[in-house]
């Protein structure tokens, strides 16, 4: 008998047999449910943030004191919250809102941890445990007890991710149980956002956070779904994948530092010290290929605690420095998924991501331009940030599919 022959170079083979993780048979449908809230939570946290609502309520996690938001300023007139900030109707149901979209993917992905644990020994009493600790530190740090409940919710942290690195991933209750612990600091960097008034570090961590909750629950949805593109080729292609998730999630971070720091109109006459600059300028920036800019004070990033940074408190220079860098990386991350683009299109059965890489690639660039040419307007900031969400969706589903036959 002749042996059969190994497929060509970067074909697609298919294996007879390939196992679903052992899950529940409901789990991918969860999966996907929550990957699609994520999604709408990212988008819509970006426009709380860009339209300037994100310390429309200075309480947490209440809003003036209420579950759901006030409706008129005689509503918060003797609450604490109002000495703190006047009561804006057009904006504190914003800010309300996305807290509730956001509690409601927490509850999924709770329920995602508890059906990947359900077969682990007391993986449920872990994930339980360790989520009645965290709820208990709400009600403590309303009461004021603010490094007691820092504590317990620490504590309830620290109990998923020795959970995590215990056990194996076979069932994906690492990564439900990861993803939970993820969310969870997501919820402490939410309060923090308001408590510390909107400092540039937290705004950049909440932001990152909200990307690798997408992209931690999109790889499971994947890996739950069982449809892998087996490719001799494919460990070359998660190198390639790999890469370009770090350079991508170095540029989120650096487009939420522009934001943070109220720098995406530095290069404006003047954009830097108000909203309405007098000209905007692109691909140069204030007349000058390389303008004079304060990259030491630009990327500071503790400032210590107290200050107000709505607004910005960087200078034009510090603010340029931050644009700059920005618009480099940009450079780099487009040329790099363009050539990632071109190698996929070369590919049998991947060119539909290939297509899909290069125009959300495009599409990225463009809005970014966009926002510098129109002056920030909010639609367009608003879909940037989705561009980048839908960039991790093809470079974490490709990182999910990829894979070498057996």
């Amino acid at each position: 008998m002749h042996s059969p022959s190994p497929p060509a170079r970067g074909s697609a083979f298919k294996p007879a047999v390939h196992q679903r993780p052992a899950v529940h048979r409901h789990f991918h449908r969860i999966a996907w449910f929550t990957v699609a809230l994520t999604l709408c939570v990212i988008v819509f946290g970006a426009f709380v943030r860009l339209s300037d609502a994100g310390l429309s309520c200075p309480d947490w996690p209440t809003c003036y004191g209420r579950a759901a938001w006030p409706q008129a300023a005689e509503d918060v007139a003797g609450h604490a919250a109002s000495a703190i900030r006047p009561f804006e109707a057009h904006r504190a149901w914003r800010e309300q809102v996305h807290r509730h979209l956001a509690a409601g993917l927490g509850v999924l992905v709770l329920t995602l941890a508890l059906i990947a644990v359900r077969r682990r020994r007391f993986g449920i009493a872990q994930v339980v445990g360790a989520s009645l600790l965290v709820a208990l530190a709400i009600p403590l740090y309303m009461r004021g007890h603010t490094l007691a409940a820092l504590g317990i919710a620490a504590l309830g942290e620290a109990l998923l991710l020795f959970a995590a690195l215990r056990w194996s991933n076979v069932d994906l209750a690492r990564a439900a149980v990861l993803t939970l612990a993820v969310v969870i600091f997501q919820a402490l960097l939410g309060k923090w956002t308001v408590t510390l008034l909107l400092k540039p570090i937290i705004v950049m961590g909440h932001l990152l956070g909200g990307m690798l909750t997408f992209s931690l629950l999109l790889w499971m949805a994947w890996r739950a779904t069982v449809r892998p593109i087996v490719l001799v080729d494919a460990p070359v292609l998660r190198r390639w994948v790999v890469a370009g998730l770090a350079l991508v999630g170095v540029q989120i971070a650096l487009g939420g530092w522009v934001s943070a720091n109220y720098a995406a109109l530095a290069c404006g006459a003047g954009g830097w010290i108000t909203s309405e600059p007098h000209w905007i300028d692109f691909p140069q920036c204030m007349a000058q290929w390389w303008p004079d800019a304060d990259y030491r004070e630009g990327f500071v990033l503790w400032r210590g605690v107290g200050v107000d940074y709505e607004g910005g408190v960087l200078d034009g220079a510090a603010r340029i420095a931050i644009q700059m860098a920005h618009r480099m990386m940009a450079v780099v991350v487009f040329a790099y998924l363009i050539a990632f683009a071109a190698r996929l299109l070369r590919t049998p059965g991947l060119r539909g991501w290939a297509v899909a890489l290069a125009l959300l690639t495009l599409a990225q660039v463009a809005l970014g331009v966009l926002n510098v040419k129109l002056a920030l307007p909010l639609w367009v900031a608003v879909l940037h940030n989705g561009g980048a969400a839908l960039l991790l969706f093809v470079l974490v589903s490709l990182l999910a599919r990829l894979k070498r036959p057996d």
